[in-house]
Protein backbone atom coordinates (compact mmCIF):
# COMPACT_ATOMS: atom_id res chain seq x y z
CA UNK A 1 0.00 0.00 0.00
CA UNK A 2 1.53 3.24 -1.01
CA UNK A 3 1.28 6.11 1.01
CA UNK A 4 -1.49 8.34 -0.94
CA UNK A 5 -3.76 4.78 -1.04
CA UNK A 6 -2.96 4.96 2.84
CA UNK A 7 -3.73 8.90 3.41
CA UNK A 8 -7.25 8.12 1.26
CA UNK A 9 -8.06 4.96 3.45
CA UNK A 10 -7.36 6.58 6.76
CA UNK A 11 -9.60 9.71 5.75
CA UNK A 12 -11.99 7.46 4.39
CA UNK A 13 -12.02 5.77 8.00
CA UNK A 14 -11.94 9.15 9.85
CA UNK A 15 -14.75 10.30 7.89
CA UNK A 16 -16.75 6.61 8.79
CA UNK A 17 -16.16 7.44 12.34
CA UNK A 18 -17.27 11.13 12.47
CA UNK A 19 -20.47 10.43 10.77
CA UNK A 20 -21.38 7.39 13.01
CA UNK A 21 -19.99 9.66 15.93
CA UNK A 22 -22.86 12.53 14.79
CA UNK A 23 -25.69 9.82 14.21
CA UNK A 24 -25.27 8.31 17.92
CA UNK A 25 -25.16 11.56 19.21
CA UNK A 26 -27.70 13.23 17.26
CA UNK A 27 -29.98 9.92 18.01
CA UNK A 28 -29.51 10.34 21.79
CA UNK A 29 -30.44 13.90 21.37
CA UNK A 30 -33.63 13.11 19.52
CA UNK A 31 -34.76 10.51 22.08
CA UNK A 32 -34.01 12.62 24.80
CA UNK A 33 -36.17 15.66 23.58
CA UNK A 34 -38.65 13.65 22.66
CA UNK A 35 -39.43 12.35 25.97
CA UNK A 36 -40.05 16.10 27.64
CA UNK A 37 -42.97 16.43 29.68
CA UNK A 38 -43.90 12.31 29.34
CA UNK A 39 -41.54 11.14 32.36
CA UNK A 40 -42.07 11.21 36.03
CA UNK A 41 -40.13 10.81 39.01
CA UNK A 42 -42.64 11.62 41.67
CA UNK A 43 -45.44 9.17 41.87
CA UNK A 44 -48.15 12.52 42.69
CA UNK A 45 -46.80 13.52 39.25
CA UNK A 46 -48.43 10.68 37.43
CA UNK A 47 -51.66 10.71 35.71
CA UNK A 48 -53.77 7.64 36.32
CA UNK A 49 -54.42 4.61 33.50
CA UNK A 50 -55.67 1.64 33.54
CA UNK A 51 -52.17 -0.01 32.80
CA UNK A 52 -48.88 -0.02 33.29
CA UNK A 53 -46.09 -2.13 31.73
CA UNK A 54 -42.47 -3.50 33.43
CA UNK A 55 -39.79 -3.71 31.31
CA UNK A 56 -38.58 -6.91 31.67
CA UNK A 57 -34.62 -7.86 33.48
CA UNK A 58 -33.10 -10.64 34.82
CA UNK A 59 -33.81 -11.07 38.77
CA UNK A 60 -30.28 -11.77 39.45
CA UNK A 61 -27.04 -11.33 36.88
CA UNK A 62 -25.73 -14.63 38.03
CA UNK A 63 -28.24 -16.17 40.33
CA UNK A 64 -27.08 -15.69 43.39
CA UNK A 65 -26.57 -11.63 43.96
CA UNK A 66 -29.74 -9.35 43.55
CA UNK A 67 -30.09 -7.36 40.36
CA UNK A 68 -31.03 -3.91 42.06
CA UNK A 69 -32.59 -2.62 38.50
CA UNK A 70 -34.91 -5.94 38.46
CA UNK A 71 -35.87 -4.79 42.19
CA UNK A 72 -36.20 -1.45 41.68
CA UNK A 73 -38.61 -1.40 39.05
CA UNK A 74 -40.99 -3.68 40.62
CA UNK A 75 -41.16 -1.53 43.42
CA UNK A 76 -42.08 1.68 41.03
CA UNK A 77 -44.84 -0.93 39.83
CA UNK A 78 -46.29 -1.98 43.11
CA UNK A 79 -45.85 1.49 44.31
CA UNK A 80 -48.03 2.86 41.17
CA UNK A 81 -50.72 -0.04 41.76
CA UNK A 82 -51.29 1.23 45.31
CA UNK A 83 -51.49 4.71 45.04
CA UNK A 84 -54.26 3.74 42.36
CA UNK A 85 -52.22 5.24 39.76
CA UNK A 86 -52.98 1.90 37.88
CA UNK A 87 -55.44 -0.81 38.25
CA UNK A 88 -53.30 -3.85 36.02
CA UNK A 89 -49.60 -4.71 35.43
CA UNK A 90 -48.57 -6.45 32.30
CA UNK A 91 -44.99 -7.92 33.06
CA UNK A 92 -42.91 -8.19 29.77
CA UNK A 93 -39.71 -9.86 29.26
CA UNK A 94 -37.47 -12.80 28.59
CA UNK A 95 -38.60 -16.37 28.52
CA UNK A 96 -35.85 -18.00 26.73
CA UNK A 97 -35.16 -21.09 28.21
CA UNK A 98 -37.28 -23.09 31.12
CA UNK A 99 -34.33 -21.77 33.52
CA UNK A 100 -34.80 -18.11 32.09
CA UNK A 101 -38.06 -16.86 32.89
CA UNK A 102 -38.20 -12.75 33.70
CA UNK A 103 -42.49 -12.34 33.30
CA UNK A 104 -42.24 -15.12 35.83
CA UNK A 105 -40.20 -13.92 38.35
CA UNK A 106 -41.54 -9.99 37.92
CA UNK A 107 -45.31 -11.54 38.90
CA UNK A 108 -43.98 -14.05 41.82
CA UNK A 109 -42.18 -10.24 43.16
CA UNK A 110 -45.40 -8.43 42.67
CA UNK A 111 -47.03 -11.02 44.65
CA UNK A 112 -44.72 -11.22 47.45
CA UNK A 113 -45.40 -6.82 47.54
CA UNK A 114 -49.37 -7.67 48.17
CA UNK A 115 -50.29 -7.07 44.08
CA UNK A 116 -52.87 -9.39 43.41
CA UNK A 117 -52.06 -12.45 41.08
CA UNK A 118 -55.37 -11.25 39.09
CA UNK A 119 -54.17 -7.87 38.65
CA UNK A 120 -50.66 -9.07 36.40
CA UNK A 121 -50.53 -10.37 33.03
CA UNK A 122 -47.63 -12.02 31.78
CA UNK A 123 -46.04 -11.33 28.33
CA UNK A 124 -43.60 -13.44 27.29
CA UNK A 125 -42.49 -12.49 24.34
CA UNK A 126 -41.18 -9.38 25.83
CA UNK A 127 -37.37 -10.11 23.75
CA UNK A 128 -36.66 -6.88 23.64
CA UNK A 129 -37.77 -3.05 24.08
CA UNK A 130 -39.53 -2.79 21.30
CA UNK A 131 -41.32 -6.33 21.37
CA UNK A 132 -42.70 -5.28 24.71
CA UNK A 133 -43.91 -1.86 23.76
CA UNK A 134 -45.72 -2.94 20.44
CA UNK A 135 -46.72 -6.00 22.04
CA UNK A 136 -48.93 -4.29 24.58
CA UNK A 137 -50.51 -2.84 21.78
CA UNK A 138 -50.51 -5.21 19.05
CA UNK A 139 -51.15 -8.20 21.39
CA UNK A 140 -52.76 -6.61 24.55
CA UNK A 141 -54.58 -4.01 23.15
CA UNK A 142 -53.62 -1.35 25.48
CA UNK A 143 -53.20 1.91 23.95
CA UNK A 144 -52.96 3.98 26.93
CA UNK A 145 -49.82 3.12 29.31
CA UNK A 146 -47.66 3.84 32.09
CA UNK A 147 -43.93 2.11 31.51
CA UNK A 148 -42.35 1.19 34.07
CA UNK A 149 -38.23 0.71 33.60
CA UNK A 150 -35.07 3.48 34.89
CA UNK A 151 -34.90 6.57 33.25
CA UNK A 152 -32.13 5.86 30.72
CA UNK A 153 -34.29 2.65 29.37
CA UNK A 154 -37.47 4.63 29.38
CA UNK A 155 -36.19 7.54 27.01
CA UNK A 156 -35.99 4.70 24.49
CA UNK A 157 -39.05 2.98 25.26
CA UNK A 158 -41.15 6.28 24.83
CA UNK A 159 -39.68 6.72 21.63
CA UNK A 160 -40.60 3.46 20.58
CA UNK A 161 -44.57 3.45 21.80
CA UNK A 162 -44.56 7.87 20.11
CA UNK A 163 -43.95 6.22 16.81
CA UNK A 164 -46.50 3.33 17.31
CA UNK A 165 -49.01 5.52 17.69
CA UNK A 166 -49.42 4.42 21.72
CA UNK A 167 -49.83 6.79 23.92
CA UNK A 168 -47.65 6.39 26.49
CA UNK A 169 -45.91 8.04 29.42
CA UNK A 170 -43.24 6.56 32.06
CA UNK A 171 -42.41 6.18 35.51
CA UNK A 172 -38.65 6.14 36.66
CA UNK A 173 -37.85 3.27 39.00
CA UNK A 174 -34.78 4.19 41.44
CA UNK A 175 -31.74 4.06 39.54
CA UNK A 176 -28.93 1.62 41.43
CA UNK A 177 -26.32 3.51 43.21
CA UNK A 178 -23.90 1.65 41.41
CA UNK A 179 -21.24 1.34 38.92
CA UNK A 180 -22.83 1.37 35.72
CA UNK A 181 -20.83 2.31 32.59
CA UNK A 182 -21.56 -0.87 30.76
CA UNK A 183 -25.44 -0.18 31.04
CA UNK A 184 -24.92 3.48 30.08
CA UNK A 185 -22.57 2.42 26.69
CA UNK A 186 -24.63 -0.42 26.26
CA UNK A 187 -28.03 2.49 26.22
CA UNK A 188 -26.03 4.91 24.40
CA UNK A 189 -25.72 2.38 21.29
CA UNK A 190 -29.21 1.51 21.56
CA UNK A 191 -30.62 3.81 20.92
CA UNK A 192 -29.29 4.78 17.29
CA UNK A 193 -30.76 1.40 16.52
CA UNK A 194 -33.96 2.10 18.16
CA UNK A 195 -33.97 4.48 15.82
CA UNK A 196 -32.78 2.56 12.48
CA UNK A 197 -35.31 -0.20 13.45
CA UNK A 198 -38.22 2.65 14.09
CA UNK A 199 -38.06 5.12 11.35
CA UNK A 200 -36.06 2.91 8.77
CA UNK A 201 -36.58 -0.72 8.99
CA UNK A 202 -40.38 -0.67 10.54
CA UNK A 203 -39.19 -3.89 12.64
CA UNK A 204 -42.01 -6.14 14.05
CA UNK A 205 -41.52 -7.94 17.09
CA UNK A 206 -40.15 -11.43 16.86
CA UNK A 207 -43.78 -12.85 17.85
CA UNK A 208 -47.13 -11.48 17.50
CA UNK A 209 -50.20 -13.60 17.16
CA UNK A 210 -53.54 -13.60 18.71
CA UNK A 211 -55.17 -11.10 21.10
CA UNK A 212 -55.58 -11.29 24.10
CA UNK A 213 -58.06 -9.71 26.56
CA UNK A 214 -56.95 -8.04 29.66
CA UNK A 215 -59.38 -8.67 32.65
CA UNK A 216 -59.31 -5.10 34.34
CA UNK A 217 -61.68 -5.48 36.30
CA UNK A 218 -61.87 -8.51 37.94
Amino acid sequence: MNKITFLKLAKMCLMFALLAFLFMAGSNWWLLSSAKGRMFNKIEEVEAREVALVLGTSRSPDGKRENLFFTYRIAAAAELYFAGKVKHIIVSGDNSSLNYNEPRDMQKALIKLGVPKSAITLDYAGLRTLDSVVRCKEIFQQQKVIIVSQEFHNYRALFIAQHHNIDAIAYNARQPELPAWKTTIREYLARPKAIIDVCLLDAQPKYLGDKIDIDIYP
